[in-house]
């Protein structure tokens, strides 16, 4: 199967992301799964490494918010009316202590940081007055705080994508304690004061706080779907990955179901039959994929269209493959070419839409490949032919690099003939050569080609920048499923700060 250049065909194999956009969610998930593609699932061990970063973000929430000015009047005992104003509200000096989670079956997640240290600082304008005494102030403060907080985020379908409901959110203040700069052993009066001004800025931190966090979450979603988008975009083609049914949450994993539909230039691809049941998984692995035929047939078909599947190779690497042993003797106008021409390219070219079938025993690949021999002449070749193939194909990622392993069940030659002449290669002896060419030179070549450029786009895309670790794709009937163990690349965690705390 020729190929210079590829889609991402084998991007979903690696990384899809847990949200995606969608114009309509099912409430009957048994509905939903007739039009999945593709499923990710991610269990309790993957979800301890992503709680992980989640401190961080947690921290860029906090930093981040800015507090609104507080201003407001009450009437307290023995003083009067009290006006005060908090303006310039900073936070400082912040450190977070220990995470937990809890996945919550049909509900959501459960998270809980605690022992939260931090100063905020700014400056408070306050007065009170009545028949004994008519003040007014304004001055520099600190409020020294410890804060248990709790979140309970929800994942629903909404918006055009699977978003993040946060507003189940607490904070247990264990301190909170303000301080008048250079007043350090307040009077009586200002103490009554302050502590009524405390209450209220603790009101005010709580309520800007779940607000940022819940901004942040679906800033989070945001980043988190258009960093998918152009994971599975490249050129022309590309994959709708909206969900179909709001994500399934259980003790032990959380699952998202998407379309999995291959877009290119205007149309795309339709599924309404998928066999998917989420049985199909277990829970041994980090993470999970599964992905259905219906989608790498549609993003191979895209890709034969957008020629992608193309491949010339010329001079010495030319001369170079055409020295592996044969049982059949090269034909002389091949030997000549290879030799004497000075300048031999051979242009081989997928002529029908592959097409892949996966069983339990592997997937098998069928396409048929044209070829061009040019001997000096760039307009006609020296010898056309036509080849059906099919081959069982198995993948593998190891060292950040992609491996496909390719085994020919069948190759027949369609067609052969010799343009210059105007003639058919009649000769069979000759017709097997190109038979036997094909099989044990043209295909590793080919495959070998399409390992380089997929590691290329994946490594493009950052698939490198992440650890993963034994990732194993299993062949199932109609379907395949990825499972692997990964870690978090950091840099991910660092771009979505940059540009959360832009």
């Amino acid at each position: 199967m020729p190929c210079d250049g590829s889609p991402p065909l084998l991007l979903l194999l690696l990384f899809l992301s847990v949200f995606g956009a969608s114009h309509a969610c099912l409430q009957d998930p048994a509905s939903a799964y007739r039009f999945t593609g593709a499923v990710c699932r991610l269990t309790y061990p993957a979800a301890v490494v992503l709680n992980e970063k989640t401190t961080k973000v947690i921290e860029a929430a906090f930093q981040h918010a800015r507090y609104p000015d507080v201003r407001g009047e009450k009437s307290l005992l023995f003083i009067g009316k009290v006006i005060y104003g908090l303006e310039n509200l900073e936070i400082h000096n912040l450190s977070i202590g220990r995470s937990e989670f809890e996945l919550r079956p049909g509900e959501g997640i459960g998270m809980k940081i605690s022992n939260v240290s931090a100063v905020f600082r700014g400056t408070i304008q306050y007065g009170y007055g009545g028949w004994l005494v008519n003040v007014t102030h304004s001055i520099d403060f600190e409020i020294e705080s410890q804060i248990d907080l709790g979140i309970n985020p929800k994942l629903y379908c909404g918006g055009g994508k699977v978003a993040a409901d946060t507003s189940d959110c607490y904070l247990n203040f264990h301190k909170l304690h303000l301080q008048l700069q250079g007043d350090k052993e307040p009077n009586w009066l200002k103490k009554l004061v302050t502590n009524f001004i405390t209450f209220t800025v603790r009101v005010a931190i709580k309520g800007q706080i779940c607000k940022e966090i819940n901004k942040v979450a679906n800033i989070l979603a945001d980043f988190i779907q258009d960093t998918a988008e152009h994971f599975l975009t490249d050129g022309n083609i590309s994959v709708d990955i909206g969900v179909t049914a709001s994500p399934a949450i259980t003790a032990n994993y959380i699952e998202s179901y998407h379309k999995g539909l291959t877009k290119y230039n205007n149309t795309s691809a339709v599924i309404s039959d998928s066999v998917f049941h989420p049985s199909q998984l277990t829970e041994n692995r980090m993470l999970y994929f599964w992905l259905s035929d219906q989608v790498f047939n549609p993003m191979l078909a895209a890709a034969h269209q957008d020629g992608r599947f193309q491949l010339n190779i010329s001079g010495a690497e030319l001369t170079e493959l055409f020295k592996t042993s044969l049982s059949t003797a090269m034909p002389e106008f091949i030997r000549k070419c290879l030799l004497e021409s000075g300048s031999p390219e051979l242009r081989v070219w997928s002529s029908s839409v592959p097409h892949l079938n996966t069983s339990t025993i592997g997937t098998t690949v069928w396409v048929m490949a044209s070829g061009q021999l040019h001997c000096g002449s760039p307009d006609t070749p020296t010898l056309f032919f036509e080849t059906d193939v099919a081959m069982e194909v198995t993948v593998s990622y190891a060292d950040k690099k992609l491996f496909l392993h390719g085994n020919p069940t069948e190759t027949i030659v369609v067609k052969a003939e010799l343009p210059l002449q105007n003639q058919p290669l009649l000769d069979q002896t000759q017709v097997e050569f190109i038979r036997e060419a094909v099989e044990k030179i043209g295909i590793p070549k080919v495959l070998s080609a399409l390992e380089i450029e997929i590691t290329r786009l994946l490594d493009k895309q950052g698939v490198n920048l992440f650890d993963i670790f034994n990732p194993v794709v299993l062949p199932r009937d109609g379907f395949v499923v990825i499972e692997m163990d990964f870690g978090f690349p950091h840099h991910l965690l660092v771009e979505f700060l940059r540009k959360t705390l832009q």
